[in-house]
């Protein structure tokens, strides 16, 4: 028996921009809902048919920064922002809010296809080595379900985050650079020069109730990169 197609839930107001994505799309066999407008992303996001989100940031009305928090109340379904500025202030907002992944119109369809496989991949747990659970000191994450408890407490973490989190349970005590954390969780190779990677683990720090100032898990080694510890017991 064959498995369903993704579905893809894309947001985006520019009608004709919409129409190509979706017939490329559409023709690698992926199931795609359009939708124009933040409100109706929000709506449709949450429905748990939806494997991806691929975001337009600048929505009329509510934008797609206010969708991506939304969503993000309530799903950790992947999200795909796309926007057609560069700045790099846009790109560390949209992760922030818990954004997986970051594409700049314009872009090619083929690329987008690639994304949307990666982070599905992710969030299905099919990316990198099959090992069931790991632990590293009070931390516990189980791979199959793609899931992580702290002292027993569910984290809810976004794909990426999780994809992260695992490298660091797979490496514990060892110093990871920039670039080998996104080799590694399979990020993109400009977030090493932008330093997303360092928003990325903010992020990873805050879920985990880290103190950024003084942090008892996921330690900054200055000039090197980051390493998990198994922290203090209790």
């Amino acid at each position: 028996m064959e498995p369903a197609p993704l579905q893809v839930l894309l947001v985006e107001d520019d009608a004709k921009l919409a129409r190509l994505t979706r017939d490329y799309l559409e023709g690698n066999g992926l199931k795609v809902v359009h939708v124009a407008d933040g409100s109706s992303a929000i709506k449709a996001g949450a429905q748990p048919e939806i494997d991806v989100v691929v975001l337009d940031v600048m929505l009329p009305g509510v934008d797609g920064f206010e969708v991506c928090r939304e969503l993000r109340k309530s799903s950790h379904v992947p999200i795909i922002a796309v926007t057609a500025r560069t700045d790099v202030a846009d790109r560390v907002l949209g992760l922030e809010l818990g954004a997986d992944d970051y594409l700049t119109k314009p872009f090619s369809a083929r690329e987008l296809l690639a994304r949307i496989h990666a982070v599905t991949r992710r969030a299905r747990g099919l990316a990198g080595p099959s090992t069931r659970e790991l632990r590293v000191g009070r931390l516990v994450l189980d791979c199959d379900a793609q899931s992580a408890t702290l002292d027993g407490r569910a984290l809810a973490l976004t794909s990426y985050e999780f994809s992260l989190l695992r490298v660091f349970a797979e490496h514990p005590g060892r110093v990871l650079s920039r670039e080998r954390l996104l080799e590694l969780a399979k990020g993109n190779a400009d977030e090493a020069f932008d330093r997303s990677i360092d928003v990325r683990v903010s992020r990873l720090r805050q879920k985990l109730g880290d103190d950024s100032r003084q942090p008892r898990l996921l330690k900054t080694i200055r000039g090197s990169g980051y390493l998990l510890t198994p922290g203090e017991e209790r």
